[in-house]
């Protein structure tokens, strides 16, 4: 039997007895699955007689839009308490019926359920309050506003009178308070607010009461008044022609006196609908308790059948695992001269190529392995290939940068002399001419000194000189020699915070760094508009610097590749800003070789550029 026919023999068991486990795994979830469903709906039992009281309570507050509500939650605990007595389907969840040891406590639940129910039928249909009582408050509530208003005629009836009658004036400003109090009491009564309000209502009658009976000149002889402390006492007869607002008064209040006094010995709720509240709230937690135990046992049952299930899944683990064990022994052994591919491989991937391997037998074992030998002299013959023009590419590239560079600086000096007007006076045209051809130089040194720094870093001889800095002067000094050019294109540029961030670096590299990012800020942002800021974060082990500027951001698609060595994000040949696309690449790498790292964010408006300079060795090196 060849290797491939042993494989395909051992997956065809692990494929069988994972069938085998993942039968028995979905069959017995969907039955526990459905177990769970049936108890937890069995719990909302508890949850709905909550509710029903909530609203029956509520609709006794005066909230008639609950009764549908009221109707909604009875005929829900029917449907559960039925689909748990015979399974079925709730809410799209199969539901499996009460098990047999569980009939009697289910049966409880419904005789507790049953008066419960009743009670709540008759909260649901009988009237909440007490026609009478409700009648009596919308007439004192209609009557208040004259109550108040003739007793304030009292006052103004009284208010000519002599000093002999001051003792009438207070008792008729007693009166005006007494009728604002009894009607703003009734209104709290009719809206269930206000606590004990009847035996303040009955209070503000019998004082009301015993001031109009002082002021008509009728003795105090009600025993109420002897009980509320209010002694008689000998007033002047009030004239005729000032008593005319108390002979009104008299027969209204008359009226509305009868009405407090029904309204204080009688509820506002109907004694029907009170007796149904009452005895839907004792009746509670006789069924919360019946719900409670009918649950509980559910779930000792389920937990004594998990135990015994638990013992099967252990047996069928142990099979699995033995199943396992044999079918790993079979596959190393099978695979055993595997080994020696591996290892020569390792040898590859390290940079040994060449080498064979000696492995003779006729499987697809052997088969690879001359593969791979074959494999292995093509890449040797390949990389010797290109080391060899990788040498050229490197010796090239130094001598064109070299060359270039050359006769460029005697350019840019000579241009510069020219411009300083130091070998005679230029007209404009010749100092405009002269500024493009300085300009062009000192682009295409830049462009060089990045193509050497590149290559320098490609190569890894790029030299980095860390010692003790402040990197806020860094900054200053990258920000000094950048102000110019922001000046030029009326862009804002600062840094922030200003105080010393000591770090081990190159200060040189860094600026270079930082200059770069400037300058591709600069690029980025629109003039005068435009806002660049550097931020230094001085944390435990490393300083994070940003430069943040406010311009058009980076697309989404360049994200990935803004890193690497010649990326434009923008490729186009109409493009308004210049570069070589080094950069960025060369920050990075100088970035790295501070033992750092560099990365972008885009912000709403503009990009963010952060890398981090560590503090490590800051000790050892004097300031």
């Amino acid at each position: 039997m060849n290797l491939t026919q042993k494989t395909y023999l051992l997956l065809g068991i692990i494929i069988g007895v994972s069938a085998i486990n993942f039968y028995l795994l979905i069959f017995s979830s969907q039955q526990n699955q459905d177990i769970l469903h049936s108890i937890s709906y069995a719990s909302d039992l508890k949850v709905i007689v909550e509710r029903i009281g909530g609203t029956a309570n509520s609709i006794a507050s005066g909230n008639e839009n609950d009764r549908p509500v009221l109707e909604s939650q009875i005929s829900d605990f029917d449907l559960t308490y039925q689909t748990l007595g015979t399974g079925g389907n709730i809410g799209g969840l199969n539901i499996v019926s009460v098990p047999p040891s569980l009939i009697p406590a289910y049966e409880s639940v419904g005789n507790a359920w049953a008066p419960y129910k009743e009670d709540a039928e008759k909260i649901k249909k009988e009237n909440i309050f007490d026609s009478r009582a409700r009648d009596d408050l919308t007439y004192i509530l209609s009557k208040n506003g004259e109550l108040i208003s003739l007793t304030n005629n009292v006052v103004n009836d009284l208010t000519p009178l002599d000093r002999n009658y001051n003792k009438h004036k207070l008792i008729a400003l007693d009166m005006v308070n007494l009728a604002k109090d009894i009607g703003e009491k009734t209104l709290l009564y009719s809206i269930g607010e206000g606590g004990n309000v009847s035996s303040t209502l009955k209070q503000d009658r019998v004082f009301f009461d015993a001031d109009l009976k002082k002021l008509e000149g009728f003795p105090l002889d009600d025993p109420e008044f002897a009980s509320y402390g209010i002694v008689p006492e000998n007033l002047a007869e009030i004239p005729r022609q000032n008593s005319d607002s108390i002979r009104q008064l008299d027969p209204l209040w008359q009226s509305v006196r009868v009405k407090i006094i029904y309204v204080e010995s009688n509820s506002l709720l109907s004694k029907d609908f009170g007796a149904a509240l009452d005895k839907l709230n004792s009746q509670r937690n006789v069924l919360l308790n019946s719900t409670s135990d009918f649950v509980n046992q559910w779930n000792g049952m389920i937990d004594s059948q998990l135990h015994d299930k638990v013992i099967i899944v252990q047996i069928f683990i142990i099979a699995d695992i033995v199943i396992f064990i044999i079918v790993v022994l079979s596959i190393r052994k099978s695979l055993l001269p595997l080994d020696m591919l591996i290892k020569a491989i390792s040898r590859v991937r390290e940079g040994f190529y060449g080498e064979k391997i000696a492995y003779t037998a006729k499987d697809e074992i052997g088969e690879l392995a001359n593969t791979f030998n074959a494999m292995s002299l093509t890449i040797q013959k390949k990389e010797d290939d290109a080391k060899k023009i990788e040498t050229a590419k490197d010796e090239f590239l130094a001598m064109v940068t070299h060359e270039l560079k050359t006769p460029l600086v005697p350019i840019q000096g000579y241009s510069d002399i020219l411009l300083g007007e130091h070998l005679g006076a230029l007209n404009p045209i010749q100092k405009e001419r002269l500024k493009i051809i300085s300009s062009s130089a000192s682009t295409l040194l830049q462009l060089i000194s990045d193509l050497l720094d590149a290559q320098k870093l490609e190569l890894g001889q790029l030299r980095i000189k860390k010692e003790v800095h402040n990197l806020k002067d860094t900054v200053e000094k990258a920000i000094v020699g950048m102000q110019p050019q922001a000046l030029s294109d009326e862009i804002s540029l600062s840094y922030e915070p200003k105080k010393d961030v000591s770090a081990f670096y190159d200060e040189e590299r860094i600026k270079q760094v930082l200059t770069n990012l400037i300058k591709n800020s600069l690029k980025a942002t629109n003039p005068k508009t435009g806002k660049i800021k550097v931020i230094l974060e001085d944390k435990e082990n490393e300083v994070v610097v940003s430069v943040k500027d406010n311009g058009r951001g980076i697309p989404a698609e360049a994200r990935d590749n803004i890193f690497k060595k010649f990326y434009q994000v923008d490729t186009t040949s109409t493009r308004e800003k210049g570069g070589s696309g080094l950069g960025l690449s060369i920050c990075k790498g100088i970035v790295e070789a501070h033992g750092g790292s560099i990365w972008m964010k885009n912000d709403t408006p503009g990009t963010t550029f952060s890398f981090t300079i560590p503090k490590t060795l800051i000790h050892k090196t004097p300031v």
